[in-house]
C-alpha cells in the first residue's frame, strides 16, 4: 500500500440498525456517518441501570443499537421543545466495566465516544457482541456533529439526572464523521498507531545512561512512562 493509498479515508453512510455484514465490512480508519436513532449515555445512565437497578422507560433494544458517550448542549426552549446545536464526546474508558453486560443486554452495535477503550475490553466485550467503537474526530467539532441532529425524539430521566446526564434519544441524519477505532475483530486504530510511534522512538533510548532518580521510579524503558 502506498502513502497515497493510506491517505484516503473511506466514507461509509449507514442506517441504523445495520446488518452483521455491514458491521464486519468496517475497517480501522473508516469515516462513518449514521442515520436513524442514537441515544446518549454517560455516568447517570450507567448509574441508574447498573447501580440503582432501574430500567429506562423506553426499551433500549428498539432504538437502533447506537449509543453516544457525550454531553449534548441542550436547551429547552419551551416545555418539551429542545434545541441541540452541539454535542461533545466524553471519555469512554470510564464506562468500560459495564460494557460486557450493557452491549449484550441491549444489542448495541455502535459505541461512540472519545479516547477508545483498553484492548482487553474490545476483545472480551465488543467482539463477542459484534460491536464497533467509533471515535469522534479531534476537538472543536461539536457544532459539526450538531448539524446531524434532526430532533430530540424523546428523553428519559430528565428530572432525575438533569439535562446533561439524562438519556436523550436523538434522530440523526448524516451524523458524523466518526472514525472506526475498533473493528469487528477487536483491532484498535490507536493501539496500532501507538505501536508504530513507540518503535520509531526506540532509537532515542539506545545508549542512555542509568537514570539518576531510579530509586524514585525514573526509568528509561520505552515501555514505561518517563518521569
Amino acid at each position: 500500500m502506498t502513502d497515497q493509498d493510506r491517505s484516503k479515508i473511506r466514507e461509509v453512510n449507514m442506517t441504523l440498525p445495520v446488518t452483521r455484514d455491514a458491521i464486519e465490512s468496517l475497517e480501522l480508519g473508516d469515516a462513518v456517518f449514521l442515520n436513524g436513532l442514537v441515544f446518549t449515555g454517560r455516568e447517570g445512565l450507567y448509574h441508574m441501570i447498573f447501580e440503582k437497578k432501574v430500567e429506562p422507560t423506553i426499551d433500549i433494544r428498539t432504538l437502533g443499537g447506537a449509543t453516544f458517550h457525550c454531553s449534548p448542549a441542550i436547551s429547552e426552549t419551551a416545555p418539551g421543545v429542545y434545541n441541540v446545536p452541539s454535542v461533545t464526546a466524553t471519555a469512554s474508558f470510564r464506562f468500560a466495566r459495564y460494557m460486557t453486560e450493557f452491549l449484550s443486554r441491549y444489542n448495541i452495535q455502535f459505541v461512540i465516544g472519545k479516547g477508545g477503550m483498553p484492548r482487553k475490553v474490545y476483545k472480551e466485550s465488543f467482539v463477542p457482541n459484534g460491536t464497533i467503537y467509533l471515535t469522534t474526530v479531534g476537538y472543536g467539532l461539536g457544532a459539526i456533529y450538531g448539524r446531524g441532529i434532526l430532533r430530540v425524539k424523546d428523553v428519559v430521566w430528565k428530572e432525575e439526572l438533569g439535562l446533561a446526564q439524562a438519556m436523550w434519544i436523538l434522530e440523526v441524519k448524516n451524523f458524523g464523521p466518526f472514525i472506526v477505532e475498533s473493528n469487528a475483530r477487536g483491532e484498535s486504530l490507536f493501539e496500532g498507531a501507538n505501536k508504530e510511534i513507540n518503535e520509531k522512538f526506540l532509537k532515542l533510548y539506545e545508549g542512555l545512561p542509568q537514570p539518576a532518580l531510579k530509586r524514585l521510579g525514573e526509568v528509561t524503558s520505552p515501555e514505561e512512562e518517563v518521569i
